[in-house]
């Protein structure tokens, strides 16, 4: 380092040299630049995250987003297609959709359904336990999306936005309402093993303040250091490392007021204070083991059945939106072997999903949590061709499938029992009642208490929103 420029960039050097000589190393915690609401509101004091009312009353305060990352198929799942099994291993009556790889005979589901509750809801057998809480449940058999391929079906779902950067659902919610607890992140993303698909695009805060974008956490681990990263700090005291938290934030005020306030130090500093504040609670609020014994048995064993109690326990705490990702990559993406990698893939979820619908109602949550239910896309009902290389020789998995597929959604205001649209006979594309991505977004936010079109935030000389310039609520989705 030289000796010309300005002074401030030696203070920024040594505030990082402090950090390390400290041990701090807590500022990875909050996973990002984590930016003020605004320069003004950042050096007033303000809270970006403090809780805040939404348009209009309703019940839903929280948000459990169940990720089925890969795309599950609505033909195997909730959305029975007895036809197929006429056409079994024959051309379907009408042509292929074109889809992103070739498609040829009727492929039956390897499932049986079952009637399920009082509403008589077909649910398939791979989702026993989710079925036995049917009459919370809106089935919604008729989502569609624009193409049908991971990314930008990932980013379409997750941020309104199939290709340019936008903020995700859970930030723009937490945009508008704020969270409940301070000393946890306000927006949580969990994924064992890894990132999905287009990584951490998929809670991002696009160009919303960045104190708004989800906190990753890998939950295939169990240690509460693993799980979080430097949330202990066993060489100083909490006492100590707030008068070096004090300390810092003079220094970063000093070098703040020279850059013109600089957002991404603002957010540098909220990551500092809200990892310090997560050392008192996050380490209780992730530990599944300090559950009842009936409770564990309930949701079951596994990583899926862990990571969707420590959901439970996170809005039970006041978090305001969980994302729980089935794991890293594309899991459900069923190109060949359907029959083994659906079942599997279910039976490490469908106890645990089930368990947590029961655990919200007794618990007197389900109407004030949103719980949603879905992947980017479905399958075809047709199969996929082979490729060479790929799924060679292999004639038993399907393609995705953007033009028609299932979306479910209970609690928080959701009438329950209830199947909502259609995609034609044989499950191809959404034929009644069709509900685009953009539909469900501005349905979420309507549940949350917002009007889709007013939850707006001005960049680059434009009012954005979540809906982008679509979407219509869909009201018979509401009780």
């Amino acid at each position: 380092m030289t000796g010309h420029g300005n002074p401030f960039e030696q203070l920024a050097l040594t505030r990082r040299e402090l950090l390390r000589a400290c041990g701090m190393g807590l500022g990875s915690l909050a996973l990002g630049q984590m930016l003020s609401e605004s320069s003004v509101a950042a050096s007033s004091g303000a809270n970006p995250l403090a809780p805040r009312p939404p348009q209009f009353p309703v019940k839903a305060k929280h948000v459990i987003h169940l990720f089925m990352n890969g795309g599950p198929s609505h033909v195997d799942t909730f959305d029975p297609k007895p036809s197929l099994e006429k056409y079994a291993g024959k051309p379907l009556p009408t042509d292929n959709l074109k889809t992103e790889r070739p498609t040829g005979a009727a492929l039956p589901s390897p499932f049986k359904f079952k009637k399920c509750g009082q509403s008589g809801i077909e649910v398939s057998e791979i989702f026993s336990h989710v079925g036995e809480s049917i009459d919370d449940i809106a089935v919604i058999r008729s989502m569609y999306a624009d193409v049908p391929n991971h990314e930008p079906s990932l980013l379409l779902m997750n941020c309104g936005a199939a290709r340019q950067i936008r903020p995700s659902v859970g930030s723009w919610v937490t945009y508008g309402l704020g969270t409940e607890n301070q000393n946890l992140p306000a927006f949580v993303a969990m994924c064992p093993g890894g990132y999905p698909i287009q990584e951490s695009q998929n809670w991002q805060a696009g160009f919303l303040p960045g104190v708004f974008q989800g906190t990753y956490i890998d939950s295939q681990h169990t240690r509460i250091e693993q799980l979080i990263e430097h949330i202990r700090n066993d060489r100083i005291s909490l006492p100590r490392q707030r008068e070096q938290l004090d300390l810092l934030q003079q220094l970063n005020q000093r070098h703040a007021e020279a850059r013109q306030q600089d957002k991404e130090l603002e957010a540098r500093i909220q990551s500092f204070e809200l990892a310090f504040r997560m050392q008192t609670e996050a380490a209780e609020a992730f530990d599944a083991t300090r559950e009842p014994q009936h409770i564990l048995d309930m949701y079951g064993p596994g990583v899926q059945a862990r990571q969707i109690l420590i959901a439970r326990r996170l809005v039970e705490r006041g978090v305001r939106f969980v994302q729980l990702w089935h794991g890293a990559g594309q899991p459900w993406d069923s190109h060949d072997d359907l029959a083994i990698q659906h079942r599997n893939l279910a039976g490490q979820c469908d106890q645990a999903i089930g368990a947590l619908l029961k655990d919200l109602k007794q618990r007197g949550l389900l109407d004030e949590t949103l719980v949603i239910w879905g992947g980017e896309f479905g399958r075809t009902p047709a199969v996929e061709l082979p490729k060479q290389g790929s799924n060679a020789g292999k004639i038993n998995g399907r393609d995705h499938n953007h033009y028609g597929f299932t979306v479910w959604m209970a609690g928080g205001g959701v009438k329950g029992g209830i199947t909502h649209g259609a995609t034609d006979e044989f499950g191809f594309q959404a034929v009644e009642n069709r509900v685009h991505v953009h539909d469900l977004h501005a349905t979420i936010l309507q549940l949350l208490g917002f009007d889709h079109l007013k939850l707006t935030y001005r960049y680059a000389g434009r009012d954005f929103r979540l809906t982008d310039v679509a979407g219509n609520v869909v009201r018979e989705l509401i009780a």
